[in-house]
């Protein structure tokens, strides 16, 4: 092989590798393209679906908040002549089983939003339970009633549930 053959070698292998890898890359990058504009598509269908599913997530868990709130729960639950005893055990039932009744619904909304709902529904309970241990044995209803309302009226700080809630609507407007 004399040297003009092989420039005559190169001359015509060297434009076909560059058109070779030219093409190559072009045809990635459109593959590429094809395949992250598929994956949209999909993540945009999904997020259609399950929309509707995250909004309702976020209103059963606003009324779960709302039905625990102790204000509420005492105006729901409490009879009259109950004794103190029997409306503690009621308060707490209560919230167990509406916390119960909306365990599904951490599968959609974040994790620490769920774990503030979890905290909220036990620091209520333990507040609960606190305030009625203060009592006496004969205690009513009435009286824990009162006793409940004056502890959150005499601490200044805002309603466990405020703070869950208000972590709520951050998220699901979030959403839009």
């Amino acid at each position: 092989m004399t040297g003009n053959d092989v420039f005559d070698l190169l001359k015509y292998t060297i434009p076909s590798i560059i058109t070779f890898l030219t093409a190559y890359v072009i045809l990635k990058l459109f593959i590429d393209g094809e395949k992250a504009q598929k994956e949209l598509q999909l993540r945009a269908a999904q997020y259609k679906d399950s929309l509707p599913l995250r909004l309702q997530a976020y209103e059963r868990l606003t009324l779960f908040l709302e039905r625990i709130t102790p204000t509420n729960m005492i105006s729901r639950v409490n009879k009259p002549g109950m004794a103190a005893r029997d409306l503690q055990l009621s308060i707490i039932s209560n919230i167990r089983l509406e916390f119960e009744h909306n365990l599904s619904q951490q599968i959609y909304i974040s994790s620490p939003a769920w774990m503030m709902i979890v905290q909220v529904k036990e620091e209520i309970i333990s507040i609960v339970n606190r305030v009625a241990s203060d009592l006496p044995e004969a205690a009513t209803g009435k009286d824990l009633s009162r006793a409940i309302i004056e502890y959150f009226i005499s601490n200044d700080q805002a309603m466990p549930t405020q703070k869950a809630l208000d972590t709520i609507k951050s998220e699901a407007k979030k959403i839009f």
